[in-house]
């Protein structure tokens, strides 16, 4: 009988008075006349943004109006003072069924009044229906289905849908929802409000659903989504991006083909603050023997699951001074099986301590196109796009991936040492481990964070094989390379990146240092066996970093400042021991001329010194040209210290080292460059601890021997003014000393490894 009282309403409503005509002017008229009891009533009004008024109006009967209200009963003709009224104003046509008074138009729904026949205008139709408590009503939706989006999103057609829901005297968003997506029915209780909306230029006139009659859901709502392929779903919460309703309930049901495998992630969500009941998610899951599976927001959520499931969202009795606020937007994979789903890997953390392993989706362009996801499954039934793993377990993963490239591994380990006296010279292998190797995906990052207490023991790091550090000139090709970067907080130090292959012994850090290993090519599991780094705890010294390097007599060795993009940090002193082999001569080149560092406070010097014959050459960083092609016979270090540099140019430095025979090159050195001093104008070769005053440049000059029991630096000529309560203490390549005031004070230098200088 409802089915019929439907019919009779359409076909009186088919012959409502719905005409347009044209004036002589060539304006359109339009005339509608809606019957008594047609409950329509139909809305023209500004749109937004809103234009001015003066440009177009609504004339009728010779009235200039910016709103127009057609209501049952009525018959209004009109038409519009500019030939673009879509830009100045919107249609609303909303009905009105009560299936309390009387029954239920069930059935396919209409557009009406018909498309066709109204003004070309933005139009939105609303369907606003109130049932009891105890009646379900099930929206039918034919193809296309429906998509949902998010708040800040948009049809590409502009034909939308959004549905409400009611609870009481509330409306409750489900949400909206675009053509072309899995959603075929939704089914609320208590009442529903569609409304469809079409762009003024778009010809639609059907409203592609249907109205069904079905019993008490006994919840807010529940939303079918039908998957016959391939293909993903994200869905929301009711009132989403606001809070889900207080303890309410929300299913929705997915049907899924029999050969297909259906995962499902949670992309955003929040809880509220319960003080009875417990938030939560519920999965009816074929084939399960615990249905319902209860599952916290927080929990890593089913994967791999085949058939038709359930996923229902329960809230609670929310806090009344702070209730918080429950949403949640997930999304649903289905695609097909993988072979790499039937087989389990063991990832045995049981005897690490501090570790953590993720293996997450590595970073790749967005496609449109539908690409399978990628997950990793934990006990083969909790999957997810990332998994992380911690130590003191035992993991059995598996993984639902059909391109496990897109995959890959990064793992840290912290490995602490807070008494000196225990792990003084104590080493330990930093190699990767043979579970994360064996594992089917690429291992991208592992990173060692070493710490140490502060100023009581530093680090050393010896390579399995020599070190190359990667520059410009020589770069690294090879399928792994070590990144080293200060551990401390607040400290933006970067040694560099190193691969196997170079010149480089050991590296000697001041204090806490991360290490970590970076693969760039799949063949490293190949190449595994080459990496390997032993880590010593050394007794502390106080630069930042040592580096001990054996040039190759066949090629150049490329060595650079750390933080080479950024420039080295002030006050950061870095060593070079350069090993020279007997029947060799090292050549030492820079690639510039001058630094270009502008000190702020302090001074940049650098330090070349011959570790057999003492002598040593200073250079100021700031004004000095740095010193051209020399040639070493012996080992030397070079040390460079920074000052705090004027914001601009910063302080960074290539060289090159490279052997020749020694009959090749002359025995005799080439003449050295000048030493530093406090004035940076004179040079003395090498302090001989004779204390006879001289004069030089209208200056009085004194020689002063200053050796040092913790490094083998030794300052060859200071300037002394005379002595007087004006002077203050200074540092010098070696330690303090007197110096006026005003004279410059270059950090403390480096600690050189090396026999003591006798006084």
């Amino acid at each position: 009988m409802a089915g019929l009282n439907f019919g009779v309403t359409v076909a009186v409503l088919g012959v409502l008075l719905l005409s347009a005509s044209r004036l002589s002017s060539g304006v359109e008229v339009y005339e509608i006349a809606l019957p008594h009891g047609s409950g329509i009533t139909v809305f023209i009004k500004p749109g937004t943004p809103t234009l001015p008024m003066k440009l177009c109006h609504i004339i009728s009967s010779r009235r200039k109006e910016t709103t127009l209200s057609i209501k049952s009963g009525d018959k209004i003709v009109f038409y519009f003072s500019c030939q673009d009224p879509e830009n100045h104003f919107v249609i609303e046509i909303q009905k009105n069924i009560d299936c309390m008074a009387g029954p239920c138009p069930f059935g396919e729904v209409q557009l009406q009044p018909s498309t066709s026949v109204l003004p070309s205008l933005n139009r939105t139709f609303i369907w606003d229906v109130r049932a009891h408590k105890n009646i379900g009503l099930e929206l039918q939706f034919s193809h296309p289905r429906l998509r949902q989006i998010g708040p800040r999103e948009s049809c590409p057609d502009g034909v939308s849908h959004s549905i409400s829901g009611r609870i009481d005297t509330s409306l409750v968003r489900i949400g909206t929802f675009c053509r072309n997506g899995t959603v075929s029915r939704i089914k609320m209780q208590e009442g529903v409000k569609m409304a469809l909306h079409l762009p003024w230029f778009h010809d639609r006139n059907i409203s592609g659903f249907s109205i069904a009659n079905r019993s008490s859901i006994k919840r807010l709502c529940i939303i079918e989504s039908v998957f016959e392929g391939e293909g993903s779903a994200t869905l929301m919460s009711a009132n989403y991006p606001d809070g889900f309703p207080e303890d309410e309930l929300m299913t929705w049901q997915f049907i899924i083909p029999a050969h297909l495998r259906a995962s499902v992630s949670f992309l955003h969500f929040n809880v509220s603050n319960c003080v009875k009941k417990e938030e939560r998610v519920e999965y009816y899951i074929p084939g399960s023997t615990t249905n319902p599976e209860v599952f916290k927001l927080e929990d890593k959520q089913p994967g791999n699951m085949a058939g038709n499931f359930n996923l229902s969202l329960q809230g609670c009795d929310q806090d009344a001074q702070n209730p918080g606020i429950l949403r949640l937007q997930f999304q649903v994979l289905v695609q097909r099986p993988q072979d790499e789903s039937n087989k389990t890997y063991v990832v045995d953390l049981s005897n690490e301590q501090a570790m953590s392993l993720t293996i997450e989706p590595r970073l790749s362009k967005q496609s449109r196109k539908f690409v399978p996801g990628c997950f990793v499954c934990l006990d083969s039934r909790t999957c997810s796009t990332n998994l992380t793993l911690t130590s003191g377990s035992k993991h059995k993963i598996s993984f639902l991936c059909d391109d496990l490239t897109r995959l890959w591994i990064n793992a840290e380990k912290t490995i602490t040492c807070m008494d000196h006296r225990y792990c003084h010279r104590k080493s330990y292998s930093l190699q990767v481990p043979w579970y994360i190797l064996q594992l089917p995906v690429q291992l991208h990052d592992f990173s060692w964070k070493l710490l140490v207490p502060k100023d009581s023991l530093s680090l050393a790091l010896v390579p399995a094989q020599k070190l190359q550090q990667h520059t410009h000139e020589r770069a690294c090709n090879t399928s792994f390379s070590y990144l080293l970067a200060s551990a401390v907080p607040g400290q933006e130090l970067y040694f560099g990146f190193f691969c196997s292959g170079g010149s480089i012994e050991q590296i000697q850090v001041k204090q806490n240092v991360s290490v970590t290993l970076r693969t760039f090519a799949p063949n490293f599991q190949q190449e595994a066996s080459r990496q390997n780094l032993t880590v010593s705890f050394i007794p502390h010294f106080k630069e930042e970093g040592v580096f001990t390097v054996t040039p190759d007599t066949k090629s150049k060795v490329y060595l650079r400042t750390p933080n080479w993009d950024r420039g080295l940090p002030s006050l950061t002193s870095v060593s070079w021991n350069i090993s020279v082999p007997r029947d060799q001569v090292a050549c030492l080149t820079f690639l510039k001329e001058r630094t270009g560092v502008v000190c702020q406070t302090g001074r940049a010097f650098m330090i070349i010194q011959e570790q057999r014959a003492r002598a040593e050459e200073i250079f100021s960083l700031e004004e000095e040209v740095l010193p051209k092609p020399s040639f070493h016979h012996h080992s030397f270090w070079v040390n460079i210290s920074n000052c705090s540099p004027a914001s601009g140019k910063q302080l960074d430095l290539l060289f090159w080292v490279s052997l020749s025979p020694r009959t090749t090159v002359g025995k005799r050195r080439s003449p050295r460059a000048r030493l530093w001093v406090s004035t940076m104008v004179t040079s003395i070769p090498r302090c001989r601890c004779s204390q006879k005053s001289f004069r030089r440049d209208g200056r009085t000059m004194t020689p002063m021997c200053m050796p040092s029991s913790m490094t083998p630096w030794c300052m060859g000529t200071c300037c002394r003014m005379p002595t007087g309560p004006s002077s203050s203490l200074r540092w010098t390549p070696t330690g303090p000393s007197r110096a006026p005031q005003g004279t410059a004070h270059p950090p403390h230098p480096p600690y050189a490894p090396g026999p003591r200088l006798q006084s």
